[in-house]
C-alpha cells in the first residue's frame, strides 16, 4: 500500500502550496494557541484556498472539546479532525474523520491505544485513524524527539495508523522499513524555524518517503 504523508504545522499559503506540489496527501493546521506553529482559525482561509483539491486539510486541537474543535472545523470546511489530549475524546465526530493522537513512551501506552480503540468501536464511531507520537514531558507533538520505533514493530491497531514524531528526510525511510506505518506525519524536521518549511526538506521528505513505500511494495 502507498504511505500517506503529512506536512503539519502549516501556516502561510505558499508553504501549502508548495506541500501540494511536492506530493503531500496532507497538511496540518495547528489551532493551538501556545504552539510556535499556531494559526488563527481566521487565517486559515487563505491557506485552503490555494490547496488542490486533492490535497486534505488536517486542523489539529490539543485540549479542546470535541464539540468546539467541530464547529471549527465546520466552519472552515474540513474533513478531518486531529486531537491531542491527555485522555482522548470519545464523542462521536461523524461527519468528521477523527485522528486522536498518542504520545507513546512504553508498552502500557500501546495497550492504552488499543483499549482506546475497542471502547469506540463498541460505541460504534472507531477513529478513522490513530497517530502515534513521542512522548515529551508538558508538551503536546511538535517536539522534534523520536517516537519509540522499537516499540511500534508490528504494532497492528486494527485501524490506519500514523507515526509521527521527530521524522525528517533523513530518517523516514528507515522508519517506513522498521515500523511500516500507515503513513507518516512531520512538522519541525522540514523546517527553516517554527512554522517556516524547507522546501527542499520538504520534497526531500515525500520523495524518501516514497522511495521506502516502493521498496516495500517490491
Amino acid at each position: 500500500m502507498p504511505i500517506r504523508v503529512k506536512i503539519c504545522g502549516v501556516t502561510t499559503p505558499a508553504d501549502a502550496a508548495f506541500a501540494a506540489e511536492a506530493g503531500a496527501d496532507a497538511i496540518g493546521l495547528n489551532f493551538y494557541a501556545k504552539s510556535s506553529r499556531y494559526l488563527d482559525p481566521h487565517a486559515a482561509a487563505a491557506i485552503l484556498r490555494v490547496l488542490s483539491p486533492f490535497v486534505a486539510p488536517v486542523g489539529v486541537f490539543v485540549q479542546m472539546p470535541l464539540r468546539r474543535a467541530t464547529a471549527i472545523a465546520f466552519q472552515l470546511g474540513l474533513r478531518s479532525i486531529q486531537t491531542y489530549d491527555d485522555s482522548p475524546p470519545t464523542d462521536d465526530s461523524f461527519p468528521f474523520a477523527h485522528l486522536p493522537a498518542f504520545r507513546v513512551k512504553d508498552a502500557a501506552s500501546l495497550v492504552a491505544i488499543s483499549a482506546f480503540i475497542s471502547q469506540m468501536h463498541e460505541r460504534g464511531h472507531t477513529p478513522s485513524a490513530v497517530l502515534i507520537d513521542s512522548y515529551v514531558a508538558g508538551e503536546m507533538g511538535g517536539t522534534g524527539h523520536r517516537a519509540p520505533w522499537e516499540l511500534l514493530v508490528g504494532f497492528d491497531p486494527g485501524i490506519p495508523w500514523i507515526l509521527a514524531g521527530g521524522l525528517n528526510p533523513d530518517n523516514v525511510a528507515e522508519a517506513i522499513r522498521t515500523v511500516r506505518p500507515w503513513g507518516v506525519d512531520v512538522a519541525s524536521g522540514v523546517e527553516i524555524s517554527p512554522g517556516v518549511k524547507d522546501p527542499g526538506k520538504v520534497r526531500a521528505f515525500v520523495a524518501n518517503a516514497r522511495s521506502a513505500a516502493r521498496e516495500l511494495d517490491s
